[in-house]
């Protein structure tokens, strides 16, 4: 049963808005082949390749299940894939530029449709896409809003299983368990190259703090293999516990940390997390229409500097993250980034994780997580769960 609030109305609307940006990029039409933009201007997810020329109706050109597509899709439409050969006649034609996703297509499929439809100029149009996905419709918001509250519930449940002697791991298992029953779908999807995520993390102590992941807790992870998330590590007394999860129900992500501790918080850490919540405050007055969100970063840096903590900011010293937030929607890892270097302005509708954390060698990880809407007065928070560190 279709539970998505998105109508076919608006895929009809988000259409004619990326025509009118193709035609503005010198595009005649563009090809989408990456799940989540199929997702977003289709309504399903089936292995498939959209067509959206400049003029005229998208096409959706199903592999499989061809039956699911149909049923399921918000637009008119959906063909079965064609036989290579007949691509060429169906697609356009030879001297039209085409617009290609090049920050996550392989290159195998930019040769493949470059070998099928001759006389094609492949452009990129990445930021195109991204750009339009950033902004989120009310209905859009609304789902992200259903997946934070589920996420919430779970998290509320957590001083009930929480116990000292309990590997990270298992506390992880009883996150993702009681996620799972209330219906998260798993695919945590992830545009960027070489980066994964299983769900969530839970870590604690001196594991808090290394691995491969972009962002400023990783986790230890279960082997060499998988180093990233949580770890075979005891949960001890006086020891910061960081549980960072992702909710994902209907298609939309939610991103949101808190912290707990059985027994006492050393003070220097308990210090950090009340920094971490100024810094999350600052950055959610910030995020309003028009603020520059590399700007938006650099305040949040200089605040940690200034209290004498920006050489544990983001990560463990030495391997930190240039960021304070990114966007969230049908992948972890949306526009806007709240980074070094992005200097683009805020819109109002973009949805950003805000995740000011800090690392403490041997000590651990602290630090919060809350997931905003842009608006004209601020961040307008979704996750509505208070921020207190919760102590067992």
């Amino acid at each position: 049963m279709r539970r998505m609030l998105v109508t076919r109305t608006e895929i009809k609307e988000r259409t004619t808005r990326l025509q009118a940006r193709l035609a503005a990029g010198g595009m005649q039409a563009a090809l989408l082949l990456m799940p989540s933009d199929i997702y977003y201007f289709t309504g399903t997810r089936q292995n498939s390749a959209l067509w959206v020329p400049v003029e005229g109706e998208p096409v959706l050109l199903v592999r499989k299940s061809l039956e699911r597509a149909r049923a399921e899709g918000l637009i008119d439409d959906i063909r079965p894939f064609p036989k290579s050969k007949e691509l060429s006649a169906l697609l356009g034609g030879e001297g039209d530029t085409v617009g290609m996703t090049f920050d996550a297509v392989p290159v195998q499929q930019h040769g493949w449709y470059s070998k099928v439809l001759p006389g094609r100029r492949f452009v990129d149009c990445s930021m195109i896409v991204r750009d339009q996905r950033s902004v989120k419709s009310p209905a859009e918001i609304e789902l992200i809003r259903r997946s934070a509250d589920k996420l919430i519930s779970v998290f509320r449940e957590v001083p009930s299983f929480l116990k000292a002697g309990m590997r990270e791991l298992d506390l992880a298992a009883e996150m993702e368990y009681r996620l799972r029953r209330l219906g998260h779908e798993g695919f945590v999807r992830m545009r960027a190259f070489n980066q994964e995520l299983f769900g969530g993390m839970a870590v604690s102590g001196g594991a808090a703090s290394y691995g491969f992941f972009d962002g400023a807790v990783t986790g230890k992870g279960l082997s060499s293999a998988a180093p990233q998330g949580a770890s075979f590590e005891v949960i001890r007394e006086n020891i910061p516990v960081l549980l960072d999860f992702v909710g994902l129900f209907d298609g939309y992500l939610v991103d949101m940390t808190r912290m707990f501790v059985i027994g006492k918080l050393d003070a220097e850490l308990r210090r950090a997390f009340e920094v971490s919540l100024q810094i999350q405050e600052a950055v959610r007055n910030a995020m309003v229409p028009g603020a520059i969100c590399e700007e938006v970063y650099q305040q949040a840096a200089a605040m940690a500097e200034d209290t004498g903590l920006g050489g544990n900011f983001m990560g463990m010293p030495g391997e930190q993250s240039r960021f304070v937030g990114h966007g969230v929607g049908l992948e972890l890892d949306e526009l806007p980034v709240l980074a070094q270097g992005f200097a683009f302005p805020l819109q109002k509708g973009q949805v950003v994780a805000v995740e000011p954390k800090f690392v403490f060698p041997g000590k651990g990880a602290i630090g919060i997580e809350n997931t905003f809407a842009v608006t004209e007065t601020g961040g307008e928070r979704l996750t509505e769960l208070a921020d207190d560190l919760v102590q067992l």
